[in-house]
C-alpha cells in the first residue's frame, strides 16, 4: 500500500478547520461593524455565523442589534415571530436554554438567529443598555455570539455593541471611498478608548471581482492588515446579491473558502484575554 501524503491545500484546510474549532472559555462576542451601509455587513455576520456553527460543536447565535429595521432575520427561514424586543420584554422569565430557544430560528448549519424588530417605536428602545442586557442574557446560554448592528459607530445601539464586544469584524467594500470610511472607523475607535478592539480586529473586504478595475485591492488589504489582526478578501458571489435567504451550500466553493478563512482569522483571537474597557 502506497501512503499518499496530504497536499498543501489539504493541510491548509485542516489547519483552518482546527482554527475555527478553537475552544472558547465562557462566551465570545464578535461584533460586525461598518461605517457605510450597503457593504454586506449583515450577510457577512450571517455567513461567518453559519461557518462557525457548521464546524463547531457548541452553541452559536447571531443577534440583530440594528435598531433601524435590521434584516438579519430575513436571511433564513424563520421558525418564530419573536424578536430581540420580545426577548428583552420577557427576559425575567428566561432561565434555561430551552426558554431562549423559543426566541431564535435555527438554520441547517445549526446557527441560531434572533431577529430584529421592524416596529419603529420598539426599535427606538433598543439602545445601548438594551443591547447589553440582551447580550448578558445570551452569553449565559451560548459560546459564541455574532452581533450585527446598524451602519456607523455613533448610534446608541452601536455603542452598546462596542461595549459588549470582545472582538470586531470591520466590513468594507473595496472602493477607495469605502476603504477610507472603514479606515476612519478604526481611527474613531482608537480615539474613543477602543484601541484594543482595533488591534485585534479582522477586516473583511467584500465583493471583490476578478476585474477589479483601477482600485489596488492589494494596497487596501495591506493598509488594513497593518492596523488589524488580519484582512480577508471575500469574492463577489451572485448568491449574495439577492437579499433573500443565504446558505453556505449555495455559495461558490471559492466564496465558501473565503468565509472559512475569515472565521479562522476571527477564531485566532479566541485564546487571547479580553481587554475590558472602563
Amino acid at each position: 500500500v502506497v501512503a499518499i501524503s496530504p497536499s498543501a491545500a489539504e493541510l491548509r484546510q485542516r489547519e483552518l478547520v482546527a482554527q475555527v474549532k478553537t475552544p472558547v472559555r465562557g462566551c465570545r462576542k464578535v461584533a460586525f461593524i461598518s461605517r457605510k451601509g450597503g457593504v454586506g455587513k449583515t450577510t457577512t455576520c450571517l455567513l461567518v455565523g453559519h461557518t462557525f456553527a457548521s464546524y463547531r460543536g457548541d452553541r452559536v447565535v447571531a443577534l440583530d442589534a440594528n435598531p433601524d429595521a435590521g434584516t438579519l432575520g430575513h436571511r433564513l427561514r424563520r421558525e418564530t415571530s419573536e424578536t430581540i424586543a420580545t426577548l428583552l420584554r420577557d427576559r425575567r422569565q428566561i432561565g434555561r436554554y430551552a426558554d431562549v430557544r423559543a426566541y431564535s430560528s435555527q438554520a441547517s448549519s445549526r446557527l441560531e438567529v434572533i431577529a430584529g424588530d421592524e416596529r419603529s417605536e420598539i426599535a427606538e428602545a433598543i439602545e445601548s443598555a438594551a443591547v447589553g442586557r440582551a447580550v448578558g442574557l445570551l452569553e449565559r446560554h451560548y459560546n459564541l455570539v455574532c452581533l450585527d448592528t446598524a451602519a456607523g459607530v455613533l448610534g446608541s445601539a452601536a455603542q452598546g455593541v462596542l461595549e459588549a464586544a470582545d472582538q470586531l469584524v470591520i466590513v468594507s467594500g473595496t472602493s477607495l471611498d469605502g476603504a477610507r470610511a472603514a479606515s476612519s472607523t478604526l481611527d474613531w475607535l482608537e480615539e474613543h478608548g477602543h484601541g484594543g478592539l482595533v488591534s485585534s480586529a479582522v477586516t473583511a473586504l467584500n465583493g471583490i471581482r476578478v476585474e477589479q478595475g483601477s482600485v489596488d485591492v492589494g494596497r487596501v488589504e495591506g493598509h488594513f492588515a497593518s492596523r488589524c489582526r488580519a484582512c480577508v478578501r471575500i469574492p463577489w458571489d451572485a448568491h449574495l446579491e439577492t437579499g433573500a435567504e443565504v446558505a453556505l451550500e449555495e455559495l461558490r466553493p471559492h466564496t465558501r473558502q473565503a468565509f472559512l478563512e475569515l472565521a479562522a482569522a476571527i477564531a485566532s483571537g479566541f485564546t487571547e484575554p479580553v481587554e475590558r474597557r472602563s
